[in-house]
């Protein structure tokens, strides 16, 4: 099971070895004609539940616009996408459009959190997200 912090388990013990995690993070796919979502490791391929989000957002580069992914891609954010979690306030945003169409869920890690929220400024229109050189309107967050 992936959680919505990031950790791994199995059979409801904890995958500690950071290397495995890692090939983990890097090998979750949506397997779109069955809905679901997979860890593909070489031959191997087996189907993950997801706490929350299958993916997490590591950095955030506000001077490209762009978000660095747990799965090693990275993609323009898209701000209109931004949300809130349902179980803490963490940022969501939607990735992976060129899969689904309305995009899956990603979940920002505190520190690209942190990055995206110090690109936020107060502007007449409210706030705005200082991305790629030019302000993008913010979602109502509540």
């Amino acid at each position: 099971m992936l959680h919505r912090d990031g950790s791994w388990t199995h059979e409801g013990v904890p995958i500690r070895n950071r290397r495995l995690r890692a090939a983990f993070d890097r090998s979750v796919r949506y397997a779109e004609r069955e809905g679901v979502f997979v860890v593909q490791l070489g031959r191997f391929r087996g189907q993950i539940e997801v706490e929350e989000a299958a993916f997490f957002v590591r950095l955030f580069d506000p001077d490209r616009g762009e978000i660095a992914l747990s799965d090693g891609t990275r993609e323009r954010l898209d701000s209109a996408s931004l949300a809130l979690s349902a179980h803490d306030g963490a940022l969501l945003c939607r990735v992976k459009r060129d899969l689904v169409r309305d995009g899956l869920l990603a979940r920002f890690f505190h520190a690209a959190q942190s990055e995206l929220l110090c690109a936020v400024e107060d502007t007449s229109a409210g706030p705005q997200l200082r991305m790629g050189g030019a302000l993008h309107p913010l979602p109502p967050l509540d």
